[in-house]
């Protein structure tokens, strides 16, 4: 089991990128998103506080992060990547060339925060993916 000090821990740390993820957010909705009470996460806002993140207050609004702030890139899992990069070759045999190439790039970035292991992995499988038509479908169209 979990002790409290983990769970409070990755709670934080998600906190942290929901913050990153949207412009406000309000404290019941990290409170029902992490199945705490709304004190609990007053006090999670504070100790990231003061471990330096720059969280900003709106009486009555919520909170969000100063702009520009970053945390360290995320740790993606196997099976997370696997599935970005299943999804970067639907993308790839879109035709528009401009969202192909920020996808691309989104994907890129994605990449270098993989562990070498799971580099390989997600590289071997993206050559290994292949979408084709339906040749059927392209026949009815013909006629």
């Amino acid at each position: 089991m979990i002790d409290n000090d983990t769970k409070r821990l990755s709670r934080l740390t998600a906190i942290l990128i929901h913050l990153q993820t949207k412009r406000l957010v309000t404290s019941t909705e990290l409170a029902k998103k992490f199945s705490v009470s709304v004190r609990t996460i007053y006090r999670d806002i504070k100790a990231l506080e003061q471990a330096g993140v720059p969280v900003l207050s709106e009486e009555g609004k919520g909170y969000s992060i100063i702009e520009g702030y970053n945390i360290p890139p995320v740790m993606f899992t196997e099976s997370e990547a696997n599935a970005l990069i299943t999804a970067e070759q639907l993308i790839l045999k879109n035709k528009d060339a401009s969202f192909v190439k920020e996808y691309t790039g989104a994907i890129f970035k994605i990449k270098s925060v993989l562990k070498n292991n799971t580099k390989d992995k997600a590289n071997l499988l993206a050559n290994r993916i292949v979408f084709r038509q339906n040749v059927a479908e392209d026949i009815c169209n013909w006629l």
